[in-house]
């Protein structure tokens, strides 16, 4: 029999939007985001971002030591204080960093880390430790699920790759989208003199990720949209996929959470050049998409966190890369932060087997977000309590 989850790794939405009549699509645009709430969106950084070579410690000897050939140069460093700078790749985030727009929160991660890409990502995903908990769900699909967002139960996954944990809900539908063609497609896929049947319980929930996906193609196309500058966006994955978050959202999409990533940190070897490289297009992709929403006048409405299942080992290994580590900066930003740095620069010399220190568990930014931003009661969704960390202005 095939499972829900089986359907979304196997199929994908739009394909089957023939299904959906076109009335269903009135009903759907019933309810739109109100002005005043709140939005995330999620960057990841899949692979294990080098959080020394992002939020480089330019003035310890240590980093220095440990880092022979791939330590950034302190004439390179973009300096933040006397001791920390930002990649030499990363200008357009030192620039959000000097306007009050991009915070670091400096060592995060959780007890007793685990150094499996999969099992690591499955636990920030769920914000759960019990790998049987692992593919049931996500920490924002819960969020969704509470009664506050009735209405509103939508996220938003702009990428190619399966729909990640994070999202997935007991009530709540996540939406996969890889271009804005995809959303046209819906709409001219769809017919009025096309017929449906709902019966079977697959074909149930079929139907209702349709509809979610129809009604934010309708929506998208009566309300239209102020064509972002394209010269402000890189033309990269990640800066097609946030463009298509802002068309989304300067479209009245009713969706609160949008989640994309950014592939290609598991630097082992040669990392200097691909890190280098993902930092432009991470820094560059995020400041094209903050200051076209606050063109738009909606950057007071969106923040974007970004994170990473784990950072790597402090000392570089022999093939001139680094090694699956622990502890690493998490991001957040837009115009409602509190830019700069929160936390201790990392302690090189006072490490755990090598690895660094984690200062903040990541549950507490979630608890943050959830508590400040999205206003939602976060021991509900984390199953815990966890203190909050000044990271909104």
């Amino acid at each position: 029999m095939l499972s829900r989850r089986n359907f979304l790794q196997k199929s994908s939405i739009v394909s089957m939007a023939p299904v959906l009549p076109l009335v269903f699509g009135r009903t759907a645009n019933a309810a739109e985001l109100a002005s005043e709430e709140k939005v995330l969106v999620v960057i990841q950084m899949d692979g294990g971002n080098d959080g020394l070579n992002t939020v480089v410690p330019y003035a310890d000897d240590a980093y220095g030591r440990a880092r022979k050939e791939l330590r950034v140069k302190i004439k390179d460093v973009l300096k933040i204080d006397d001791h920390l700078g930002l990649h030499r790749s990363m200008k357009a985030a030192k620039e959000l960093f000097d306007d009050g727009r991009f915070s670091i929160v400096q060592g995060v991660g959780y007890p007793n880390p685990d150094r499996s890409h999969f099992r690591s990502m499955k636990i920030w995903q769920t914000a759960r430790f019990d790998d049987q908990q692992h593919d049931n769900n996500g920490w924002l699909g819960r969020t969704l699920d509470l009664d506050t967002f009735v209405g509103k139960k939508n996220s938003i996954y702009v990428g190619q790759q399966e729909t990640p944990v994070a999202l997935w809900g007991r009530r709540s539908e996540a939406i996969s989208l890889s271009r804005e063609e995809d959303l046209r497609l819906v709409l001219n896929s769809i017919g009025p003199k096309q017929e449906f049947d709902a019966k079977a319980d697959l074909q149930q929930f079929v139907s209702k990720q349709v509809l979610s996906a129809y009604s934010s193609a309708e929506e998208f196309k009566r309300r239209g949209t102020k064509e972002p500058n394209d010269s402000k966006y890189p033309k990269t994955r990640l800066g097609a996929q946030l463009k298509l978050v802002s068309q989304l959202l300067k479209s009245g999409s009713r969706s609160r959470i949008y989640y994309t990533s950014q592939g290609g940190y598991d630097t082992h070897s040669t990392q200097s050049y691909d890190h280098g490289r993902l930092l432009r297009e991470y820094s560059d992709a995020l400041k094209a998409l903050l200051d076209d929403l606050r063109d738009a006048g909606l950057d007071d409405r969106v923040v974007v966190m970004t994170f990473s299942e784990f950072g790597r080992r402090i000392e570089e290994n022999d093939s001139q890369g680094t090694d699956h580590g622990t502890a690493g900066p998490v991001f957040l930003a837009g115009g409602a932060v509190q830019g700069g740095l929160l936390g201790d620069a990392p302690d090189l010399t006072n490490s755990v087997n090598g690895d660094l220190k984690v200062q903040y568990d990541f549950r507490r930014i979630y608890a943050t977000i959830l508590s400040q931003w999205l206003n939602v009661d976060a021991q509900d969704v984390l199953g815990g309590g966890f203190d909050t960390l000044p990271v909104f202005s």
